[in-house]
């Protein structure tokens, strides 16, 4: 392998954190501080169905190249739906799990997923995904929200494409919040503005809290109010308040936390993960239902943020056409698969081709219905 050690790491402890953040570079979703307390709370654990098998390239006893990757032995916490497709092998009488999945577990966020700083350790990581795939006779290789060149090299090597659908929030060098809503159609600004006066009418008040001034109470709460919304929609398991309490610790630059609160007492929040560059709205839960709260904590405070500290894209999460009205434009995000069947992988590869045109389409038709001026 040209010199390269091929090692299967399972537990993040047996590599430096210096070493993996030196090609996790300034990304935090990607920072071995990230990874370490999924791994750590139980959150990305054998238990619900993540095994890690992070794949790493050594040279000389030197860390050059690696891949987040999990054995899962279920889809959820992917944001990449693939349940059809463990449906139709059930129904043909062959199993879809265990898979492989390039991912960052319950993180809808477009990055690099071949962590290298040369193109040919990046092409040898992903063929030696393939190959592990392939000796170790798991159904299929998945590699999820890739940017536009790890999705190229993946094509490269035979791998299908997949697209889909988020939106976000541009920067567009606003002065203020009333900057923004006057860039918006009447319709758009009247909604937000309206929205907006609802939730002071409730007495509700907002409060950004940079992670170096979260408090551990503060990141309690937060977890309480986000496990309780789960648990209101019957969602399957996700992360946990230990989880959120190591981040809280060992990344506080990265994270920012919206608390909402009537009479003094918290009753909603939010959290984002922050850089210079871009914001990336991920995680909220309420205890009270109020018109407009959602929007307010979720997305209003934080383009404000975003605006006062000049950070240039905000991602809103996965999904949510609704977010059209709101300023968020629609961007195309990219997943790679593999299939070890070759019926299956035919069939499904004339079903992305499909998909595609139907989500080229639906991008179009949301383009005509932009919430700008024209």
């Amino acid at each position: 392998m040209n010199q390269h050690t091929l090692r299967i790491i399972e537990n993040l402890a047996d590599i430096s954190a210096a070493d993996w953040d030196a090609l996790a570079k300034d990304d935090p979703l990607l920072s071995h501080a990230f990874f370490y307390a999924l791994q750590e709370s139980g959150c990305a654990a054998p238990q619900f169905g993540w095994k890690s098998q992070f794949l790493t390239l050594w040279q000389d006893d030197r860390l050059v190249g690696a891949m987040p990757l999990y054995l899962k032995m279920n889809s959820y916490g992917e944001h990449v739906f693939d349940f059809a497709w463990a449906d139709a092998y059930r129904q043909h009488g062959l199993r879809y799990y265990p898979k492989l999945v390039c991912t960052v577990p319950f993180t809808p966020v477009s990055g690099r997923r071949l962590l290298a700083e040369l193109d040919e350790v990046r092409r040898l990581l992903l063929s030696s995904a393939l190959t592990y795939a392939k000796d170790t006779g798991v159904s299929s290789l998945h590699c999820l929200f890739l940017n536009e060149a790890d999705a190229h090299e993946a094509q490269a090597q035979g791998m299908m494409l997949r697209q889909d659908v988020q939106f976000h929030w541009k920067n567009s060098g606003y002065r203020n919040f009333d900057d923004f809503l006057a860039t918006l159609s009447r319709d758009k600004r009247k909604r937000i503005k309206q929205e907006r006066r609802r939730v002071m009418d409730a007495g509700i008040e907002l409060q950004c809290v940079p992670g170096e001034n979260a408090t551990q109470a503060q990141w309690a709460f937060f977890a309480s109010c986000y496990l309780h919304t789960l648990q209101l929609h019957n969602s399957p398991h996700q992360l946990n308040e230990d989880f959120f309490q190591r981040i809280g610790v060992s990344m506080p630059e990265n994270t920012l936390l919206v608390i909402a609160s009537r009479e003094g007492v918290p009753i909603a929040a939010a959290l984002n993960y922050v850089t210079a560059e871009a914001m990336y709205g991920r995680s909220w839960g309420t205890f009270e239902f109020h018109s407009g709260l959602h929007f307010e904590t979720c997305y209003y405070q934080a383009i404000e943020y975003c605006i006062a500290h000049n950070i240039k894209t905000f991602e809103g999460g996965a999904q949510g056409e609704h977010k059209l009205a709101r300023g968020f434009l629609p961007v195309t995000t990219r997943s790679v698969h593999w299939l070890a069947h070759p019926q299956f992988a035919q069939a499904v590869e004339n079903y992305l081709q499909r998909e595609a045109d139907a989500v080229s389409e639906y991008v179009d038709s949301l383009n005509v219905r932009s919430p700008f001026k024209t």
